[in-house]
């Protein structure tokens, strides 16, 4: 007991310098248990220290980047010699395949180039770099032009042309799928003469869509809306084509809420007017037909056209009205065009020149 009480004390006495000590101000740290080791020591890898390694490396490198160049050139020919047939998905499959192929070895080629290259002969030293809390100074940025003389120097580019041909031929190169394949989306004539022309004649039937039935004024009733295709276009081969061009939004109107300007008197038929479903913008099918406003909106953008004002725009980014179908009625009673639309379809920007 004596001696378990001597310890308290002891214990007691400890503590209480302690929290003299603290009060003090004198902060009692504990010392650091750990010790930074350093760097490792840096081991040199083959191509640094033999000469013959390291061209070989380089051959190795520059291999890699010329695959790619031959690859992309592969890609193009690929788009050419398997062309996509109307109807046929087999040759779908097959140039997707060799298409991508072709892609995915040439984006393979130059990542492995550029990953085998930083390994095998860009300099690996460990550096610690500290970094500032501000915008550089002008010699700040005298030190970041060093700093990349530096790495042209250490990695090789300006010296080693061998790798520098390579990789820039392979970076030359690897567009060229893409450029070949968005520039054939383009036809071949002048996209206003292509659009400014629709299967729309004079005598051509309106029929409903997708039916293909013909449609007669007395069908269609106030405030209604039709979607429209020309009669015979359902057995045109190249149907979804010329339904891209020449779909058509038919409603009525009371013929006292329409403002047609001068020389469209005759347009429409007892407050029947057809409009072009293809939108002024970028050619999204306009859809939405408000029946107490008047006003057909773009689902894509909400352009908004005012079908009360020959499809004038008031809201959106479309930039002109939607063009107007002339129509009037045949003997029987059906729904005819007058003529072809009289200006091109679509977006706007296919009337720019090229």
């Amino acid at each position: 007991m004596a001696e378990h009480d001597d310890e308290m004390l002891s214990s007691s006495s400890a503590v209480e310098k302690h929290g003299a000590s603290a009060s003090a101000g004198t902060a009692i740290l504990p010392a650091d248990p750990f010790e930074n080791p350093g760097e490792p020591p840096h081991r040199p890898r083959r191509t640094d220290v033999d000469p013959k390694k390291q061209r070989l490396a380089e051959r190795q490198v520059a291999t890699f980047f010329y695959v790619s160049i031959i690859c992309s050139i592969l890609s193009v020919a690929a788009y050419v010699a398997f062309p996509i047939q109307q109807n046929d998905f087999g040759t779908v499959r097959t140039a997707n395949l060799f298409l991508g192929l072709a892609i995915a070895l040439a984006l393979l080629s130059m990542g492995l180039g550029a990953v085998y290259w930083s390994k095998t002969l860009v300099v690996d030293r460990e550096i610690a770099e500290m970094r500032h809390p501000t915008r550089g100074s002008e010699t700040t940025r005298a030190k970041a032009v060093e700093a990349f003389q530096l790495a042209d120097k250490e990695s090789g580019f300006s010296r080693r042309k061998l790798i520098r041909n390579s990789i820039i031929g392979a970076l030359a190169a690897f567009p060229l799928p893409g450029i070949v394949l968005v520039r054939d989306l383009a036809p071949a004539a002048d996209p206003n003469e292509l659009l400014r022309h629709t299967m729309w004649k004079k005598g051509t039937r309106l029929t409903k869509d997708p039916t293909g039935l013909p449609i007669k004024a007395s069908d269609v009733t106030l405030g209604s809306v039709f979607h429209v295709i020309p009669e015979g276009l359902l057995q045109k081969e190249d149907m979804l084509e010329e339904k891209a061009k020449a779909a058509v939004l038919l409603m009525r109107l009371d013929p006292n809420d329409l403002h047609e300007p001068k020389g469209r008197e005759n347009w429409q038929y007892n407050g029947i007017v057809a409009y072009s479903k293809i939108c002024t913008h970028v050619g999204c099918p306009v859809a939405l037909y408000e029946q107490q406003t008047h006003h057909l909106l773009c689902p894509c953008h909400q352009s908004t056209f005012d079908v009360s004002h020959n499809c004038e725009v008031i809201f959106g980014p479309a930039s002109r009205p939607l063009p107007q179908l002339p129509i009037t009625v045949d003997a029987e009673g059906y729904l005819v065009a007058q003529s072809d639309f009289h200006e091109p379809v679509g977006p706007s920007f296919w009337e720019r020149d090229r």
